[in-house]
């Protein structure tokens, strides 16, 4: 190719026009502030070479969890709350029972110190000293430890039982059907379910009667002869 055909092919092909843009913010012909103007976002298209997603396929963005494990992790925070409410209630609980049984057991230390007191009201009530205005505060004494929870036990014909009576006196007697409290030495206190002094009683155990002697078997009689009574020998000797 020569060089003035050349130059013809260059001026021929179009050239790119040249666009300029004033991007001031202060138009300079009417000194104003201008509005600021919003470019349309153009598409970009994609590189050569990049494959799309197929016709009727969904996009999937891989930043957000599918729903199954957005389930499975509501499931697991729900599981997690639930045990945490559990054992909240068993504290709950255990903290409630622990303050009760710690209330009982000082009522309890409380009252195991006045039994000494007791059982001298009791003499003295047995020897005809409790009278006037003593009775009345041991009344209201005895009144308000009981509404507390003290239950006084050992009394004259109840059934013996180890495990709230200590015996110290033994007998037998067959008026009676079994092991029984005959004599009440210290009475019982018990503070609720709890046994704070056991009884001292005598305790008296069935024995079977016996049967009476028998005298000497006296010898029978002869019998008579032609109709006649035998005759003492005394008589014989008369």
């Amino acid at each position: 190719m020569t060089g003035p055909e050349r130059y013809d092919d260059e001026r021929a092909e179009p050239q790119e026009p040249v666009v300029v843009r004033d991007r001031r913010k202060i138009d300079p012909e009417t000194g104003e502030l201008r509005q600021p103007v919003t470019e349309e976002a153009q598409e970009v298209p994609a590189a050569a070479g990049t494959p799309g997603p197929a016709a009727g396929a969904e996009t999937v963005d891989e930043a957000v969890a599918p729903a199954s494990d957005v389930e499975k992790q509501l499931e697991e925070r729900t599981a997690d709350l639930q045990r945490l409410q559990a054992e909240y209630a068993n504290y709950r609980r255990r903290v409630e029972r622990d303050r009760e049984a710690a209330s009982v057991a000082g009522k309890a230390s409380v009252v195991n110190d006045l039994l000494p007191l007791l059982d001298d009201l009791e003499r003295a009530e047995q020897h005809g000293d409790l009278t006037g205005a003593f009775k009345a505060v041991a009344d209201k004494l005895v009144g308000a430890l009981e509404k507390a929870g003290l239950e006084s036990f050992g009394k004259e014909g109840e059934p013996f039982d180890p495990n709230v009576h200590e015996a110290v006196q033994h007998a037998t007697s067959p008026d009676v059907a079994g092991p029984t409290v005959t004599t009440v030495l210290r009475r019982g206190y018990r503070f609720g379910d709890r046994v704070l002094r056991a009884a001292l009683v005598g305790v008296t155990d069935h024995e079977p009667g016996q049967a009476p002697e028998a005298g000497p078997a006296e010898e029978p009689l002869d019998a008579p002869v032609g109709g006649e009574l035998p005759l003492d020998d005394d008589e014989n000797a008369r």
